[in-house]
């Protein structure tokens, strides 16, 4: 099965450089139309400059493609709003949307700023939202769209000195979570990437034997799957150094506590049972939660 993208118009998100420039050189060599989108600042998102966007505008058309090129920052809704208009108007439309602009702003929970906090907050949750939101309605009105979030390790299992950017990761899935399900009638599909690759948000992060070996370009199989037309929906892939995995947000069978005075301390006996992962599932969507919960009170208490 052939994975290509002639006359689809795709836009990424912080693509003057490492990971984003990897996706957007990908999609153009299998036929999309590319918005190169970078602000150009540096890795705390600080300064600015569409240089970087252009120069990989110039080797997509140098190699043959289309791109135009795009500084707008993701945290500037009207300028979000502009940059579709302008991929709409060159184009006539907007397929893909993949975001992967971001910032690092390290430091221990303890140590961190509040306003580094919702920097980071802003650049990777609240872009990706300025961005889905000004592509939701082109993509509802030609019923067809791939959106891909990018998430990360750090949002899924945690790592330290990132709290800022772990929350702002895992909120994206739970972004994703809820738009796959609004935009399936329009067949509007909605994934999470979790890269691992040596890039400039990386530096200084691992060991350079390490960084070596997890080139960029290993990440982007699993993207263009995630956003192709025969694309999953409400699927989370981890990639890196060549190989893919899907990470699950998953509920075990769990154990009926009851309502009783001393239902703490029933949980706190009980507590291995409800943390046991045999037959643990994903659910179809969140009132699945609520669903399993009251099955197993009614089938207790009948």
């Amino acid at each position: 099965m052939s994975v290509d993208f002639k006359g689809r118009v795709a836009i990424v998100t912080g693509a003057g450089g490492g990971l984003g420039r990897q996706h957007a050189l990908a999609l153009a060599a299998r036929g999309a139309k590319v918005v190169v989108n970078d602000l150009g600042g540096a890795r705390d998102g600080s300064g600015g400059s569409v240089s970087a966007a252009q120069a990989v505008v110039d080797e997509i058309r140098g190699a043959g493609g289309e791109a135009i090129a795009n500084g707008a920052s993701v945290t500037d809704w009207e300028a979000v709003q502009a940059m579709v208009q302008q991929a709409v108007d060159t184009w006539g439309r907007v397929d893909i949307l993949v975001n992967n602009a971001g910032i690092l702003r390290d430091k221990t929970f303890a140590k961190m700023d509040l306003a580094d906090f919702r920097t980071v907050i802003d650049v990777h949750l609240m872009g990706a939202v300025h961005c889905s939101k000004a592509v939701w309605p082109h993509m509802v009105a030609q019923k067809y769209g791939r959106i891909l979030m990018t998430t990360s390790s750090t949002g899924l299992y945690g790592n330290f000195g990132q709290s800022n950017y772990g929350a702002a990761k895992l909120a994206l899935v739970g972004f994703m979570q809820t738009l796959a399900l609004e935009g399936a009638k329009s067949d509007i599909r909605v994934n999470s990437l979790a890269p691992t690759a040596a890039t400039r948000m990386t530096e200084g992060l691992m060991p350079e034997a390490v960084l070596a070996a997890l080139q960029p370009q290993a990440v982007v199989p699993a993207m263009l799957v995630l956003v192709s037309e025969d694309a999953p929906t409400r699927t989370i892939l981890c990639a890196g150094g060549g190989s893919v995995e899907s990470a699950n947000i998953t509920m075990t069978q769990g154990d009926w506590i009851g309502l009783d005075g001393d239902a703490p301390e029933r949980l706190a006996a009980q507590l291995g049972q409800v943390r046991d992962r045999t037959g643990e599932m994903v659910p179809p969507n969140g009132s699945a939660q609520g669903a399993h919960e009251v099955a197993r009170a009614t089938a207790r208490l009948s």
